[in-house]
């Protein structure tokens, strides 16, 4: 505490020590927690931590019990003539959660206890301003739906009319539920005890968003979100505030929101939209950071504002049906969609919500966004069978859609995955069947590790078994875990040992049974024909071949392990288009000096450029990442480096080249200094692995001369 309160005592005009009562008792005061704050979000552990130090210090002989600080803002912005409203900046979740325990009181004196006086007294002294006109009356107006619930608890102890996922709602029945006749007056008593550091500031004085950022760096659990949130409202007056916030920031809010768990990914969100629009992926914990350099000072250029907002809103209700699959109307897509949600490939959200953008403007028709679909399931499945590394994943989706030609949709995406090489290539067949037979499939990290079983299970089956969230369906080893002492009389020990050793968790020894436990670690023969939950009785397509199997060694294993394979890469397949790759293209990380040479090719992102000479493509390439995300030149070196100068200014060149209509940069230079320069680019921009060269054969090159 000590460490906050010195920090912010620096920059506050005023900080004062008081009790809690005394602050929610003040007379015709409203406490305000402005749209720009985060919505109320206080899980039952916080909320049990402080019931139980309410209780104990209202049991003991201490005097004051220290909860935190309690910034706001107080100036006559914020007044009316009978009513001073305080802006809460932090501590609107202490404050909102001591609230509900006073109504929980209120309710309980008035209604169990039936005392009128007592509960007329928390009533008209914490809850309401009772002389106030109808829209002062409550004392703590939220920013949200909170404010709702919280005036209509006020009124009626009756929260059947209240959303079942508010945590308003939550709260107020945990307080409600634990106050009873034997510890009201010593709830009462330790509420009374309650003290917190007032912190007061004032808009001429001070800075808030200043003290905001302070509060998140020492660590109190603000989001990026809640960060951002608070850099676009802040600074607006407070009616503006309203409309910036009802018209957008709550329509990207509840667009962001996981529906089944009540959870905000806002932060997620944000992070998607910088990677899909800079072309680059911020780090979790620089969201905010990234978003304030890419659009510095939004509240005092307003076209900017709205027009950031307008598309993070457009963005969002793509993001939306990502995250909540089924609410999307659509049965086929809706499927997909839940596909890519269980294999785990949030990294593809960026390139998604531009696809699915393209297919509400119908550049994209149904079957073609299928068709997307299903290839990145195909090329996700496969590298993880190929153990391909999934931080490759990141740059690859990052930089797809610029490699999207409209007018040949998945053709150009196939190209594109296609002539990925290394760690971000698209397996073939042939690799996918060699890693297949000895993947560890049965300890995968994969979200669902019953997904792949399932999927194969159900394709093109005319009578699929309901597998997807039946707990009765588990995965089954043929070759059991802890096999029985049989198991070594029916199979040779060579058999037993690869079976044991090196195949045992792989899908050629794994299926699907109800009857897991029926089945054990009995011999292979007494689980095929195990009444009702034997592989004969299986309707399965996985337990069809064990049905003719006598026993189960590794000739038995190696016939299945064909039959799967073949179905798993028609379930999961390589697409049919073919590809040429240039096999003389090299990395331009990789590529010899480039002095005297010329260039025949140049493959930049999936896109071959035709050019002259190496400057033109020095130029052209320098050209295209300005336009990709011109505020990371002016937020790096990287502007230095290629010496960007506006083209009023190019006198200060020797040579410049123009890139924009209102900058140019210096091309006086070595070939050798021209490749050095853009390699320093590339790596800002994380496209190390997207610039392909090929120098003309025996033909030498009069630049450097």
């Amino acid at each position: 505490m000590s460490n906050l309160f010195n920090e912010l005592i620096v920059v506050c005009m005023k900080a004062n020590e008081l009790s809690v009562k005394d602050f929610i008792s003040k007379n015709e005061h409203q406490f305000i927690i402005p749209v720009y704050q985060r919505n109320y979000d206080w899980k039952q552990e916080q909320c049990n931590q402080l019931f139980k130090d309410i209780v104990e210090v209202g049991n003991g002989d201490e005097h004051l019990h220290f909860i935190g600080s309690i910034v706001y803002i107080t100036d006559s912005v914020y007044s009316t003539n009978d009513i001073k409203e305080l802006v809460i900046i932090d501590g609107q979740q202490r404050l909102t959660t001591i609230t509900l325990i006073y109504i929980a009181l209120y309710h309980f004196i008035k209604d169990v206890i039936k005392d009128k006086k007592a509960s007329a007294q928390i009533y008209e002294t914490y809850l309401i301003n009772k002389f106030a006109e109808e829209s002062r009356k409550i004392k703590l107006k939220s920013n949200d739906s909170s404010n709702e619930a919280i005036q209509h608890l006020i009124e009626s102890s009756d929260v059947s009319a209240l959303d079942t996922i508010s945590k308003v709602k939550e709260n107020y029945l945990f307080f409600s539920q634990r106050i009873n006749e034997k510890n009201y007056k010593v709830i009462q008593e330790g509420l009374n005890k309650l003290f917190f550091v007032e912190i007061i500031l004032t808009r001429d004085n001070d800075n808030p968003q200043r003290i905001f950022e302070s509060l998140n760096s020492t660590g109190l659990s603000l989001s990026q979100a809640d960060l951002i949130r608070n850099y676009i409202l802040m600074g607006l007056e407070q009616q503006e505030q309203n409309t910036v916030f009802r018209q957008y920031w709550a329509v990207i809010e509840k667009n962001s929101k996981l529906i089944d768990k009540n959870e905000s990914k806002v932060s997620d969100f944000i992070r998607d939209y910088l990677t899909l629009t800079t072309a680059s992926i911020p780090k979790i914990g620089d969201v905010y950071q990234v978003f304030k350099k890419r659009y510095p000072d939004l509240t005092n250029d307003k076209d900017k504002l709205y027009e950031v907002l307008e598309k993070l809103k457009i963005y969002s209700e793509q993001y939306y049906k990502l995250i909540n699959p089924l609410q999307e109307t659509d049965l086929d897509i809706r499927k997909r969609i839940i596909n890519i949600n269980y294999i785990e490939v949030n990294v593809a959200y960026p390139f998604l919500i531009q696809v699915f953008l393209d297919y509400k403007h119908k550049k994209i028709d149904k079957a073609n966004l299928l068709k997307v679909l299903d290839l990145i399931e195909s090329f996700v499945i496969r590298r993880f069978i190929t153990e391909l590394p999934t931080n490759s994943l990141n740059k690859i989706f990052m930089s797809l859609y610029s490699k999207i030609e409209l007018d040949n949709y998945v053709a150009s995406m196939v190209k594109a995955l296609l002539l990925k090489t290394g760690n971000e290539s698209f397996p073939r067949d042939e690799e996918v069947k060699e890693k297949l037979k000895t993947k560890d499939l049965y300890n995968s990290k994969i979200k669902s590790k019953n997904y792949i079983l399932q999927k194969m299970e159900e394709y093109n089956n005319p009578e699929p078994v309901i597998i997807k969230d039946n707990k009765e369906i588990t995965i089954e080893h043929i070759f059991p875990q802890k096999p029985c002492e049989e198991w070594k009389d029916d199979i040779s020990a060579e058999d037993y040992n690869l079976l044991q050793n090196k195949y045992l968790h792989t899908i050629g020894n794994l299926s699907l049974t109800g009857g897991n436990q029926r089945l054990g670690n009995a011999r292979f023969i007494d689980k095929r024909d195990k009444k009702d939950y034997g592989y004969r009785d299986s309707r399965m397509w996985l337990n069809k071949s064990l049905q003719n199997f006598d026993k189960w060694g590794m000739e038995e294993f190696n016939t299945r392990f064909e039959v799967i394979a073949q179905h798993f890469i028609e379930v999961w397949p390589q697409p049919k288009e073919r590809v040429s790759k240039d096999v003389d293209l090299v990395n331009i990380f990789d590529a010899e000096d480039p002095r005297r040479k010329n260039l025949e090719t140049v493959m930049f992102m999936g896109q071959e450029i035709k050019k002259n000479n190496i400057t033109e493509y020095y130029v052209e390439i320098i050209r295209r990442l300005f336009e990709k995300n011109a505020d990371y030149f002016f937020s790096s070196s990287l502007a230095n480096i290629v010496k960007l100068t506006r083209i009023n200014e190019k006198v200060n060149l020797r040579q410049a080249a123009s890139i924009s209509n209102e900058y140019c940069i210096e091309t006086s230079l070595n070939s050798s200094t021209k490749f050095i320069k853009l390699k320093e680019a590339l790596e800002y921009f994380g496209l190390e692995d997207e610039l392909f060269i090929k120098y003309k054969a025996n033909e030498e090159s009069e630049e450097d001369e």
